[in-house]
C-alpha cells in the first residue's frame, strides 16, 4: 500500500511538474542591455540550471570559458577533422548575455549548459545543403546538354534554371531574416536596424521593458520569416529543428529531477516563442538521425575588429568598442556614461593625432546629441546621434575629419586572450609557446607592426639563443608563411643584396587563429605542419621550377630534412626534358639558396651538381630555342638574362661555354633578332665584345639590305642591357642615324614600331645623353633634341603612333 501511494504521489508530482514551464529570457546576441538584465533576472529567478543557446557539445568548454583569466572577446570554434575544413564559430564579448550568464552561474555554483544542436550537426546540415545544391547544379547542366543535343537553343532558359537552383539553396536568394532586416532598414525612422535596436532595446529602462521588447520583436520576426512551417525553407526548417533540440535539452533536465521553474533558458528573441509553448521535444530517434560531420572544438581569442564585420541578426554589431561603453554605463548605473566616453574618446584621438578639439566643442556635441535623441522620442542618444553631433561640432561638418577617430572609438583595437593551457589544439599551444620563446608576444595585436630582422650572428651577446634570436624568428615566420597563416607578411627590403636583412609586418586577426587551427591537420606543431606542407607541395609538383621553389622555402624555414627530400625529388625530375625558361627559373632559385643559404646554417652542397647539370643543359639547348616569335622571345630574353647572372655568381659553372653560346646567338642570322641583340648586349656588358666588333655587328644588322623590322628588333634587344654602355659609344648612334636615313617611308614606319618600344625603358636622363650624341652627329643644339625626345607627344602624333601597333606589315 505504501509503495503504491508513493508511486501515485511521484506520478502526481511529475504531472504537476510537466504543467510548469521553464523561464525563457529572449535576448539579442552581443547586447549590453541583454547582458545586464540577464544577470538581474537570474538574481531574482535563482535557477538550479541555466541553459544557453549554443551547440550543446560546447558545454565541455564552459569551465574554461568562465575562467577569471579569460579576457573577452573570445570564440568557441568547431572544425572538421578532414579537408576541406568546415567551421562553426560562436564569438563572445564581455557584454554578451550568454557570457554573463556563464559567469553568473559560476559565481553562484549553478549548473550551466549549452542546449542547441551539436556543432557536428550544424556542420552536417551545411554539408547536406551543399551537396543538394551541387546535385541541382549538375542536373541543370545535364538538362542543358540534353537540350543542346536535341538541337534546342535554350541558353536563356537554362541560365534561369541555374539561378533558380542556386536560389533554392540560398546562394543569391534573400533569406527571410535578411528580408525582414532590409525592410526594417527601409521603414525605420533612422533607416538602420542597428539604430532601431539601440533605441528600442539597449536603452530599455528596466529588465521588464527589455524582455517585453525582445519578445515582441522576436514574435514579429518569427511571423514574417517562418510563415507556414510545413512550407519552410532551409533557414526556417533549421530553426524549427534547433528549437526541437533545445526543448529536448529542457526535457532531459526535467527527467534529471530539476523542476521546470528552476530552469532558465537564455536564447535569441526569435526562439522565445518556440520554447515557451507546449510543442514536443525532439525524440532520441530523431536526434540520432540528424546528419553529422565529425569535428573537434577549441577556444580562441577574438577581436573587436572581427566582431564589427559580423553584421546581421544574432551575429554581431558594427561598433563593439562603443557597445562595451554601453555595458559599462549600465554596470555603473550612469545612463550618459557611453555618450560622455564616446565623445571624449573622439576628442582624445584627435588631439593625439594633431587635431585640436576644445572642451567647448565636446560640450556642444553632447548637447546636440541629446537634442537629436529627443527629436526621435528617446531619453538617451544613440550612436547615430553621437556621430552626427561629433561631425557637426568636432569635424566642422565633414565626417572625413574624424573618420579615423570614429573607427578607433566605435570599433576599437580590443583583442581577447586565453591563459596558458586553455587552447585546445596542440598547434595553438605550440604557436603561443614559440611566440613567448622568440619574444614576439607584443606583436599579437590587431594593430599592424613592423619587425626588422638581422639574421647574422650577434657577437656581442653571451648566449647562443640570443646570438641567433633573429634567425630563429625568421625560421618561425617563414614556417607560418608556408602554412598560409596570415599573422606575418614579408615586406621588401630596401638594401639591395642585403641577404642578412628581412622586414616583416605582423598583425593578429581571428582569421590567423582559424588558419592555425586548420593547420593541426598537418601536424601537432608549427614545424611539423610546415614539414608536411612542404612535402605535400613537393609530391604535387610536376616541374623542376616548382620543386626548386620548395627547396628555397625549406631553406628559408631552416628545415634541413624537408630540403633534402625536395632536392632528391628535383634530381629525379631534372633528368626529364625541360624548357630553357623553366631551367632558368630553377637555376635562379637554386642560386639564391647557394648564395644566401650560409647565413641559415644549412648544407647546400647537394645543390651544386644539380645546378651544374641544369646549367650545362641550358647551354646545349638555348640557341635552338631562340628560333621563336616575338611573344616567346620576351620569355627567352628573361631566361637568358637570368642564366647569365647565375653564371656570374658561381665559379663552379662553365662560364666559358656560356659565353661561347652567347657569341653564337649574337652572330647567327636565323634566330629571333631581339635575342641576338640581347646576346650582343650581354657580351658587351661582360667585356667580351669591343667597340670595333660592336661596330661591325651594327653595320651588318642596320643596313639597307636587312628588313626594317629585323634591324630595329635587333637594336631593341641590344638596348635591353646596360644603357650607359651603349650611350657611351658614339659610333653606335652614328650607325643608327645613318641607317634611318636610308629607309623609305614604309620601311621607316616598320622600324619606328620597334624603336619606339626599345626607347620606352630609357630614363629622361639617359635620353638627354642620347640627345647630346645625336646633337653632335646632326650638328644641332642638343637641348633642342632633348626637348623633342622628352617632350609630350601631341594628340595627332600619339594617334598616329598608336595606329602603327595595329598596322598591317605583312609577315614580320
Amino acid at each position: 500500500m505504501e509503495g503504491g501511494a508513493e508511486k501515485r504521489q511521484a506520478e502526481k508530482k511529475n504531472a504537476d511538474r510537466g504543467k510548469k514551464m521553464p523561464h525563457v529570457f529572449g535576448i539579442r546576441h552581443l547586447s549590453p542591455a541583454g547582458a545586464y538584465y540577464v544577470r538581474e533576472y537570474l538574481d531574482r529567478a535563482e535557477p538550479e540550471l541555466v541553459l544557453i543557446e549554443g551547440p550543446e557539445d560546447f558545454s565541455e568548454l564552459i569551465e574554461d570559458l568562465g575562467s577569471d583569466e579569460v579576457k573577452p572577446p573570445v570564440a568557441v570554434m568547431a572544425y572538421t577533422k578532414e579537408l576541406p575544413i568546415r567551421t562553426v564559430l560562436y564569438p563572445f564579448a564581455l557584454y554578451s548575455p550568454e557570457y554573463q550568464a556563464i559567469l553568473w552561474a559560476r559565481e553562484h555554483g549553478c549548473a550551466c549548459r549549452f542546449c542547441d544542436l551539436p556543432s557536428e550537426v550544424f556542420l552536417g546540415l551545411e554539408q547536406k545543403r551543399r551537396e543538394r545544391w551541387q546535385r541541382e547544379q549538375a542536373e541543370g547542366r545535364d538538362a542543358e546538354e540534353s537540350q543542346k543535343a536535341e538541337g534546342q537553343n535554350a541558353a536563356e532558359g537554362q541560365e534561369a534554371e541555374g539561378r533558380d537552383a542556386e536560389e533554392s539553396q540560398g546562394g543569391d536568394a534573400e533569406s527571410p531574416t535578411s528580408y525582414v532586416y532590409r525592410r526594417l532598414d527601409e521603414l525605420s525612422e533612422d533607416g538602420d536596424n542597428e539604430t532601431f535596436w539601440e533605441r528600442t532595446m539597449e536603452h530599455a529602462g528596466d529588465e521588464e521593458g527589455y524582455r517585453r521588447g525582445a519578445a515582441e520583436f522576436g514574435r514579429s520576426l518569427r511571423e514574417l520569416s517562418l510563415g507556414d512551417e510545413e512550407d519552410a525553407g532551409d533557414e526556417e526548417a533549421e530553426n524549427l529543428i534547433r528549437e526541437a533540440c533545445m526543448r529536448r535539452a529542457v526535457s532531459q533536465a526535467i527527467k534529471e529531477g530539476i523542476s521546470p521553474e528552476r530552469i532558465v533558458v537564455i536564447t535569441g528573441a526569435f526562439h522565445g516563442e518556440g520554447l515557451a509553448g507546449d510543442k514536443k521535444p525532439m525524440t532520441e530517434k530523431e536526434y540520432k538521425k540528424l546528419p553529422r560531420l565529425e569535428a573537434k572544438k577549441t577556444l580562441m581569442p577574438y577581436s573587436y575588429f572581427r566582431l564589427s564585420e559580423r553584421s546581421g541578426y544574432g551575429a554581431g554589431n558594427h561598433a563593439p568598442a562603443y557597445y562595451e561603453l554601453l555595458w559599462e554605463g549600465l554596470r555603473r548605473q550612469e545612463p550618459d556614461y557611453a555618450a560622455r566616453r564616446y565623445l571624449t574618446g573622439l576628442a582624445a584621438y584627435q588631439r593625439e593625432h594633431g587635431s585640436l578639439v576644445s572642451s567647448a566643442e565636446i560640450i556642444e556635441a553632447m548637447r546636440l546629441a541629446f537634442s537629436l535623441a529627443e527629436l526621435h522620442g528617446g531619453h538617451l542618444p544613440a550612436l547615430r546621434d553621437l556621430r552626427d553631433a561629433a561631425v557637426t561640432c568636432m569635424g566642422h561638418g565633414s565626417f572625413s575629419e574624424i573618420a579615423l577617430a570614429v573607427a578607433d572609438t566605435e570599433i576599437g583595437t580590443g583583442i581577447g586572450s586565453l591563459p596558458e593551457g586553455v587552447s585546445q589544439t596542440s598547434i595553438q599551444s605550440d604557436f603561443n609557446r614559440r611566440l613567448g620563446e622568440l619574444h614576439l608576444e607584443k606583436y599579437k595585436s590587431v594593430t599592424a607592426q613592423d619587425l626588422s630582422l638581422d639574421l647574422r650572428e650577434k657577437l656581442t651577446v653571451k648566449s647562443k639563443k640570443s646570438a641567433f634570436l633573429d634567425l630563429e624568428r625568421s625560421f618561425f615566420l617563414h614556417r607560418l608563411r608556408v602554412l598560409g597563416i596570415s599573422f606575418a607578411v614579408r615586406q621588401a627590403v630596401n638594401q639591395e643584396r642585403a641577404t642578412w636583412a628581412e622586414q616583416w609586418q605582423l598583425r593578429w586577426t581571428p582569421e590567423a587563429e582559424i588558419q592555425i587551427v586548420e593547420a593541426v591537420l598537418k601536424g601537432d606543431t608549427v614545424e611539423q605542419a610546415a614539414s608536411f606542407a612542404l612535402r605535400e607541395r613537393t609530391m604535387g609538383e610536376v616541374g623542376i621550377a616548382g620543386i626548386a621553389a620548395v627547396i628555397e622555402d625549406a631553406c628559408s624555414c631552416g628545415m634541413a630534412t624537408s630540403m633534402e627530400y625536395a632536392i632528391h625529388a628535383l634530381q629525379q625530375t631534372a633528368a626529364e626534358a625541360v624548357a630553357v625558361t623553366e631551367i632558368a627559373e630553377t637555376a635562379e632559385r637554386l642560386s639564391l639558396v647557394l648564395r644566401y643559404g650560409d647565413i641559415r646554417r644549412l648544407n647546400r652542397e647537394p645543390l651544386v651538381p644539380i645546378l651544374s647539370q641544369l646549367f650545362l643543359r641550358a647551354c646545349l639547348i638555348v640557341a635552338g630555342e631562340c628560333v621563336c616569335d616575338d611573344e616567346a622571345a620576351k620569355r627567352m630574353a628573361q631566361a637568358m638574362s637570368t642564366l647569365h647572372e647565375v653564371s656570374v655568381n658561381h665559379d663552379f659553372l662553365d662560364r666559358e661555354r656560356w659565353l661561347g653560346v652567347l657569341a653564337e646567338i649574337a652572330g647567327r642570322d636565323d634566330l629571333n633578332t631581339r635575342l641576338s641583340g640581347l646576346a650582343a648586349a650581354i657580351l658587351l656588358e661582360a667585356g667580351q665584345m669591343n667597340s670595333e666588333e660592336l661596330g661591325r655587328e651594327v653595320q651588318r644588322r642596320l643596313s639597307k639590305g636587312i628588313p626594317a623590322e629585323l634591324g630595329a628588333g635587333w637594336f631593341a634587344g641590344l638596348s635591353m642591357k646596360n644603357h650607359y654602355a651603349l650611350i657611351a659609344r658614339l659610333n653606335l648612334w652614328e650607325k643608327l642615324s645613318e641607317y634611318l636615313t636610308t629607309l623609305d617611308d614604309e620601311e621607316f614606319k616598320r622600324a619606328l614600331v620597334f624603336l619606339r618600344r626599345a626607347f620606352a625603358d630609357f630614363t629622361s636622363e639617359e635620353k638627354n645623353q642620347i640627345a647630346e650624341n645625336l646633337g653632335e652627329i646632326w650638328q644641332v643644339n642638343p637641348s633642342q633634341v632633348s626637348e623633342v625626345l622628352n617632350g609630350p607627344v601631341s594628340g595627332e602624333d600619339l594617334e598616329m603612333l598608336s595606329g602603327l601597333d595595329d598596322f598591317d606589315f605583312g609577315d614580320i
